[in-house]
């Protein structure tokens, strides 16, 4: 026979008896258990129990449900590591548990399991009310929808288990494939290897690049809408308009939706009562040009061409990931100066900013290559005759523009006018810095950093005189939320109790909330999701507090706290569109 032919045959020989391994070892029973395993039910149980308790924000019962599932099955998970040590400890230790003991211990957690889940489901009623009053929503829960929350929990938690146990059979079944021809331990460490090769393949290449790709297809196809009631501008002061070189079509949906929405010069005078002019707006989208450089540079041609760098007011926006700037924001500066303001902003993305939010490099490089452009230019003007330059950001966007500062305090007392930071993110880099560094005593929610001399902290306008010391200029205002899961939640909630539980808490934060290693960073996770399902105020909803802000940062001649008042009635009703915007 020849060499060819005895390695065919070998390889036959292998593949028959690996097939005859599989079939012995390999039943149905590897992929279901006849019997739950005890301690990963006990565990799972205590997990679907913690789950319940308060959290920064009240939730839906079906979010409830998927929340409490994913928690229960991670702790299965642990219980399961848990039971098979401690069985190993057992035996070395010579120790045999009789099997009508451990019948009687599983019925015994089992009828107690089932006594935890009815109590502590029934009790989170009561928690879920404390939660609701806490950001002014009605205390009552339907109580048929909360009874939901354990069904829904066992079924997301029964299909975890089930995909993690098909992961388990088909590591065995490689495993105990290689065998023959490998040491036991290298066989298995060989089909774990596999096996976590494939599953990251499945999800990476093809779950999560596919969904990727759905969302992406599916932001592509808003960015080139408009929004209903938007025109083109016909104002030279706005681009998209025939005068502009950011032409209307490559503005994005985004941009379309901030120029279109310049407040009027009529309105603006009805409020004041005073001749107005009509606001500057500059918006550069992805689509407006080639490269980052060359749309930073177009938006300085925009503002040397509707004048912006003429008027008393220069702000400097940065977006959120589809390129959205809050109305509530933008607007206050026009009101208050009469109109003599010029706004621009320049889109890195066109996806929800929790996709764009994977990718910050594309919000940092943007927010910088924009603010350097203007800056260049700005700070060219004879000195006298500049406008006061101020940068604002809410979520990602400020994120943005706190990159584009470089995170430095230094440098935003130096080269700008003001700032207003609206829903920092935990990874906005000076905003880490002052959380740091602010004063003992004070709260990570409202910190006092350098006495107030600068920066403040604020959830409602009598935070601003916290503390009760000079505030010089420029200044620069964080408003956050205390039940505002975008600045709260971070990777350090996993294993690190965070600060802002401590006492005293921010008004909106449930006095019951606890912290619990692991599972308090899932439950903020999920808060994200209904992060704009409350009243302003609370949330990552800030209603018409940029108002106050701005009338705090940058003060016309003659404004009043009057004026600050009415200007926030007008903008009340002004739109403002949800944390995936």
């Amino acid at each position: 026979m020849s060499v060819a032919g005895r390695a065919l045959k070998r390889t036959r020989d292998w593949a028959r008896g690996a097939a005859e391994r599989v079939r012995r070892h390999a039943g149905p029973d590897r992929v279901v258990r006849r019997r739950p395993c005890p301690g990963g039910m006990a565990v799972a149980v205590l997990c679907y129990c913690l789950s319940l308790t308060p959290s920064l924000l009240p939730r839906s019962w079906w979010l409830q449900g998927l929340a409490a599932g994913v928690s229960a099955a991670f702790g299965y998970a642990v219980g399961a590591v848990l039971q098979t040590f401690a069985r190993f400890l057992l035996r070395w230790a010579g120790v045999r548990i009789r099997p009508h003991v451990r019948r009687a211990t599983g019925a015994a957690l089992g009828v107690l399991g089932v006594a935890a889940i009815v109590t502590v489901t029934a009790w989170s009623v009561r928690w879920e009310g404390q939660v609701r009053r806490a950001v002014t929503l009605p205390p009552q829960v339907v109580w048929w929808q909360w009874a939901l929350v354990p069904l829904v929990a066992a079924l997301v938690g029964a299909l975890l288990l089930l995909v993690a146990r098909t992961v388990r059979l088909g590591t065995r079944i490689v495993a105990r494939a290689f065998d023959a021809l490998i040491p036991r331990p290298v066989a298995y460490a060989t089909g774990v290897v596999l096996a976590a090769f494939v599953i990251v393949g499945v999800v990476q290449g093809f779950l999560l690049n596919a969904a990727l790709d759905a969302i992406e297809s599916g932001a592509s196809l808003a960015d080139k809408g408009t929004g209903e009631g938007i025109h083109q501008p016909g104002l030279r002061t706005l681009s998209g308009s025939p005068a502009s070189a950011a032409h209307w079509d490559t503005l994005g949906a985004q941009g379309r939706n901030f120029v279109g929405t310049a407040t009027a010069r009529a309105d603006i005078t009805a409020f004041t009562g005073r001749p107005a002019e009509d606001p500057v707006r500059v918006y550069v989208g992805l689509r407006s040009a080639a490269t980052l450089d060359e749309r930073a540079a177009l938006a300085v041609r925009e503002l040397e061409r509707t004048g912006g760098f003429s008027r008393r007011i220069l702000a400097v926006m940065g977006t959120t990931g589809t390129g959205w700037i809050n109305g509530q924001g933008s607007k206050p500066l026009e009101y208050m100066w009469g109109g003599d303001t010029a706004e621009v902003a320049m889109q890195y993305s066109y996806l929800p900013s929790w996709v764009s939010a994977l990718t910050e490099d594309e919000a940092a490089d943007t927010g910088r290559a924009l603010f350097d452009a203007v800056y260049d230019k700005w700070r060219t003007l004879p000195a006298g005759s500049r406008p006061r330059l101020l940068v604002y950001g809410e979520s990602l966007g400020s994120f943005s523009m706190e990159s584009a500062l470089d995170g430095s305090l230094a440098r935003l007392t130096k080269e700008t006018d003001g700032a207003l930071f609206v829903g920092p993110t935990y990874d906005n880099p000076l905003w880490k810095t002052l959380t740091a560094r602010r004063r003992p005593g004070s709260p990570e929610w409202r910190p006092v950093v350098d006495d107030g001399a600068n920066v403040r902290f604020a959830q409602v306008p009598k935070d601003y005189g916290i503390p009760a010391a000079p505030w010089g200029e420029p200044r620069a205002v964080y408003l956050q939320n205390g039940s505002d899961p975008v600045v709260w939640w971070s990777p350090d909630l996993a294993l690190h109790r965070p600060d802002w539980l401590d006492r005293p808490r921010a008004r909106d934060v449930s006095p019951a909330m606890q912290w619990y290693p692991l599972l308090t960073f899932w439950q903020v996770a999920c808060d994200l999701a209904g992060a704009d399902s409350v009243p302003d105020g609370f949330g990552h909803r800030y209603g018409t507090m940029p108002t106050t802000a701005w009338a705090r940062i940058t003060r016309p001649p003659g404004w009043s706290e009057a004026d600050t008042v009415r200007l926030a009635g007008v903008l009340e009703s002004v739109p403002e569109p949800g944390l995936l915007d």
